[in-house]
């Protein structure tokens, strides 16, 4: 069964003393995090420094080595299956590449989750994905297919889809990536103000400063293994810690490593090679 214990108000999210990985690997330890409502939380760092592991581990596809994550008061290790998808339909995520139905059209991709989870009456359904639609500027383009829309419209189509539930925790994986400086700006404020709208809160996994920093209200910096720093932007854009003002200036020499660390996976699979030789 799982452990339930009473948040802070409004606490949503909680990594306590918490380490992650895959198999023998460790990606990061010692991470403390918390998300309340109402807040958007930037989870910054560099390639390959473990920000996409922190979303799978938000939301149970995997669990921590050590330490303890909890979702909505729930400790995620203790839960069922059942009892993990009831949490998860709490939560709306917004993949890297979108994830939308080619075989849909826009209408139908943003009205996919209603079905499958809720089945409301059918006036329902019109009248909420329209409703998420106008959020995001697209509502006049329901009936178009994917196929007709462009890459930064596609997004914002998987944001509609992402909120159609009106989640209380909504994960954003890479949400800039690929958007020219317009339709960055616009997915910016979208997620700002989605945030305030919905009474939710907002996780964005990604490593674009200006536009993150610009609506964020806490940030989140790991690399090297582990939690670097956390605090609001201001404090971040103070900070003299040089993997922090490397990674926040971009600059190429500092202590962030440009190639990926070796592993005991790796060392393995070399050594196979040399036998194999």
């Amino acid at each position: 069964m799982a452990s339930n214990v009473a948040p802070d108000a409004g606490e949503l999210l909680r990594f306590d003393g918490v380490a992650l990985g895959y198999g023998d690997f460790t990606v990061l330890k010692d991470i403390d995090i918390r998300v309340c409502r109402g807040q958007v939380v930037a989870m910054m760092g560099g390639s390959g420094s473990g920000k996409t592991t922190l979303l799978r581990a938000a939301t149970g596809q995997i669990f921590a080595q050590k330490g303890t994550i909890h979702a909505f008061g729930q400790d995620l290790a203790g839960l069922a299956r059942p009892q993990l998808q009831q949490l998860r339909q709490r939560m709306g995520v917004l993949f890297q590449q979108g994830a939308l139905f080619t075989d849909l059209n826009v209408f139908e991709n943003v009205a996919f989750p209603l079905r499958e989870h809720q089945r409301p009456p059918e006036a329902e359904v019109i009248e909420k994905v329209l409703d998420k639609l106008n959020a995001v500027g697209l509502r006049a383009a329901a009936h178009l297919r994917i196929s007709e829309i462009s890459g930064g419209m596609a997004r914002r189509v998987a944001l509609a889809r992402a909120i159609v539930l009106e989640p209380e925790l909504i994960l954003y994986d890479e949400p800039f990536a690929g958007l020219d400086p317009i339709s960055l700006g616009i997915t910016a404020r979208l997620i700002r103000d989605l945030t305030d709208r919905l009474n939710c809160a907002s996780i964005l996994i990604t490593h674009d400063v200006p536009d993150s920093f610009a609506i964020a209200d806490q940030v989140y910096i790991v690399g090297q293994g582990k939690l670097l720093a956390s605090g609001s932007p201001a404090q971040m854009s103070e900070s003299t810690d040089p993997y922090i003002v490397q990674f926040l200036k971009g600059q190429p020499d500092g202590p962030i490593a440009f190639h990926y660390p070796e592993t005991p996976a790796f060392q393995h699979w070399l050594d196979q090679q040399g036998k194999r030789s």
